[in-house]
């Protein structure tokens, strides 16, 4: 027969232990500090303490404000860290304390028409942020058998974009340019235009002036009510710079995993490419090309490849990366790099943006790789036939220009002296000006009409035959 004093002990030492477990959890776990040992440039460095790559941590100083840093690096019992606030008043010795805690993005509907800077903070004076979910700022990446395939199109509103380099909901495209060319503009005209469901912006390591000029002239009132602007300008820390690129892919992947289309804009790639080649340089990775460090190119893949079609079931997001080709360098390094690993490019020139031609949109150097998967035979057709015509035109501008060119000489060069103007104005499109996915093609194929039974045009492989009608009953893909 069981003893009943012993069971009424034995209960009470267990219900005393379950006490005893339920307080070691609720106690704060011990931090190690560490001390500031050396600081180069804004490259921090500490030791006595430990901490994982990617955590936050406190330099605490004497009279001044804690630093927060990012673990960015490091080397035997020494931590590398790159502050994201200012670093004044920082000395040696000074107290680094790590936090344990990762950066995250806030994410929620409560996001939509607010700017934030690269730690979620909103900057717009519009009140605080009320969000209940959180976000990796690093994300998970998506299984590439368990995408949707891309086979819808997207409306931008640009009439050159939505027929000749149509966009399908989950591609990933490059905006290749100079300073100066209109970039900017042609981001506000598809935010504001588009038909996707939510719009994120991501302003990375541009002119701070930009900004203001950006939400308030270009993207307006009615734009910013279905977008959320994340603004880090170029002033910023380096690790900032990189965060406000991670924070608008974060909340970009929120809304695409509630069954949203997501059009993700970020300006620009080439600013996340040189803030990450900072901290590289700054903790001592070696210069590759053209003094980019390796890291840099295994970086933006990273970036781009969170973008795109969700599971199954899931939104989309698609997404426009501008690459500024310094010195209209079309073989920089990180353009030569963004074109390898993006679905298509827009290249815009700097002859047509002097000469007031806008968008600026160079129809030779630019190309979809989805296009053939989103819209019908008959617009693959037009779109090719649109082009030849362009190109046969370019090549024998300096010909036509000087009067050298006697018509009659070449079918060919004749219809496309005859549609340059009408092509032209294809081209152009006022930023006041929206044109939908069904008025862009038809406006192409109304153009293409003048050229039906008056030339033979070349095939893509080789071969000339005479081009068909363009009737007026079109049928458009679905989704459209």
């Amino acid at each position: 027969m069981a003893n009943p004093h012993y069971a009424t002990h034995n209960h009470i030492w267990k219900n005393q232990l379950k006490q005893i477990h339920s307080r070691i959890d609720q106690v704060d776990p011990v931090v190690v500090e560490g001390r500031l040992n050396r600081m180069v440039g804004l490259t921090l460095e500490a030791v006595g303490c430990q901490a994982v790559i990617g955590s936050r941590c406190l330099v605490k100083s004497q009279n001044t404000k804690p630093v927060e840093a990012e673990v960015v690096g490091f080397s035997g019992e020494k931590l590398f860290l790159m502050p994201t606030g200012n670093i004044r008043g920082i000395h040696p010795d000074a107290m680094v304390i790590p936090t344990h805690q990762i950066y995250e993005a806030h994410v929620g509907d409560a996001l939509l028409g607010r700017v934030l800077d690269g730690r979620g903070i909103p900057i717009d004076d519009k009140g605080p942020l009320v969000t209940n979910e959180r976000r990796a700022l690093t994300g998970e990446p998506i299984n590439p058998l368990s995408r949707n395939p891309i086979n819808a199109p997207l409306d931008v509103g640009v009439r050159a974009i939505n027929s000749l380099f149509s966009v399908g909901r989950g591609q990933r495209m490059g905006l290749f340019a100079g300073s100066g060319v209109g970039k900017s503009m042609l981001l506000g005209m598809m935010t504001k235009y588009t038909s996707a469901d939510v719009i994120v912006v991501g302003l990375i390591g541009e002119r701070g002036r930009e900004v203001k000029e950006f939400i308030e002239d270009i993207l307006g009132e009615e734009g910013l009510q279905r977008a959320v602007v994340v603004a880090v300008p170029a002033d910023q820390p380096p690790v900032m710079r990189m965060h406000g690129a991670y924070q608008a892919t974060s909340i970009a992947e929120h809304f695409r995993d509630e069954g949203k289309d997501v059009l993700l804009l970020m300006d620009s790639l080439t600013r996340f490419a040189q803030a990450q080649r900072e901290i590289a340089l700054a903790i001592g990775e070696p210069p590759a090309t053209k003094g980019y460090p390796p890291s840099v190119f295994a970086q933006l893949p990273q970036l781009v490849e969170r973008a795109g079609n969700g599971a199954e079931g899931g939104g989309s997001i698609t997404a426009f990366y501008t690459v500024l080709t310094e010195g209209d360098d079309q073989q920089d390094p990180i353009a030569d790099s963004a074109r390898a690993i993006l679905d298509g490019h827009i290249t815009l020139s700097r002859e047509l943006a002097e000469s007031g031609h806008y968008p600026a949109i160079d129809v030779e150097a630019s190309i979809s790789r989805a296009m053939n998967a989103v819209v019908s035979e008959e617009h693959i057709v037009a779109a090719q036939k649109f082009r030849q015509i362009y190109s046969v035109y370019q090549q024998n501008k300096d010909l036509i220009s000087v009067g050298a060119y006697a018509e009659g000489s070449n079918p060919q060069i004749d219809i496309a002296i005859r549609l340059h103007t009408s092509q032209q104005a294809f081209l152009k499109q006022d930023r006041n000006e929206a044109v939908s996915w069904e008025n862009s093609f038809a406006q192409l194929a109304g153009i293409l009409q003048h050229a039906t039974h008056e030339t033979e045009f070349v095939n893509g492989d080789g071969l000339s035959r005479a081009p068909q009608t363009m009737h007026e009953s079109r049928q458009l893909p679905a989704g459209t």
